[in-house]
């Protein structure tokens, strides 16, 4: 019988779906500190199947770290019909796969009683992204959100209704690239330009129907333009279904 090294493993599993001790063992319904000997033990055996399979991977790696990782298919909900995410500080858990990160959903939203809007998080909403494309631009993870593109002065590069994903951590403007911006409590997307004096050029990509819009510093202080981070990623859905000939 080969020996179950599967501790280590575990573990890393753990961390790289940023699962703490104490999150998994909540969801688990047991004590921190049984799951922390796990780390050194490794993973029980009557316990080794139904944790492969919350984790995505196969049993025999996850034991013996021989084989194939991936498991064949996602795992399933947990019986109780709750999903597990150990940064949900609701305690309503979500399993995250360790290969996706989780990401925040921001929309415009009116505030208050007034005609004025505001830029706020959406707690309804939330959207998975391979970590890898993340990782490939250097986007760390809690620098990451996402918003809905409103209206058609990016198409056809980016069309109403699509998700675009954004790095908060990059709002140095860099010429041409497309950034997330609140303007006045708007979220509007845009190429952005610096201008001579500090100033700012807004551009869209449909500029035969929206031209370039220009502001001074002051303008930029008036009319409270903030840029919110570089758009690094977008979904956009194509505008037909293509007709099948003969049939």
């Amino acid at each position: 019988m080969r020996k179950n090294t599967s501790g280590p493993r575990f573990k890393a599993l753990l961390e790289a779906a940023n699962i703490s001790t104490t999150g998994f063992a909540k969801f688990w319904g047991t004590e921190a500190q049984n799951v922390h000997n796990w780390y050194t033990r490794g993973v029980p055996a009557y316990r080794m199947e139904e944790v492969s399979r919350l984790l995505s991977v196969n049993s025999e790696w996850l034991k013996t770290g021989e084989g194939i990782k991936e498991s064949p298919s996602l795992s399933p909900p947990a019986s109780n019909g709750d999903h597990f995410d150990a940064n949900d500080p609701q305690g309503s858990y979500r399993f995250i796969h360790p290969n996706d990160v989780e990401l925040a959903f921001f929309k415009e939203t009116p505030l208050d009683s007034s005609d004025k809007t505001h830029v706020i998080q959406d707690p309804d909403l939330s959207i998975r992204l391979l970590r890898a494309h993340l990782d490939q631009l250097e986007v760390r993870p809690g620098d990451a959100i996402c918003a809905h593109m409103i209206g058609n002065s990016m198409a056809d590069r980016i069309e109403d209704g699509s998700i675009v994903a954004i790095d908060r951590s990059l709002t140095q403007v860099v010429d041409g690239e497309i950034y997330a911006i609140e303007h006045d409590g708007m979220l509007r997307i845009k190429y952005l330009h610096r201008m001579p004096g500090n100033g700012l050029r807004l551009r869209s990509h449909n500029s035969a129907e929206y031209p370039d819009e220009v502001f001074r510093p002051a303008q930029i202080e008036e009319q409270r333009i903030h840029i919110l981070g570089w758009v690094f990623w977008w979904s956009t859905v194509s505008k037909r279904r293509p007709v099948v000939p003969f049939l």
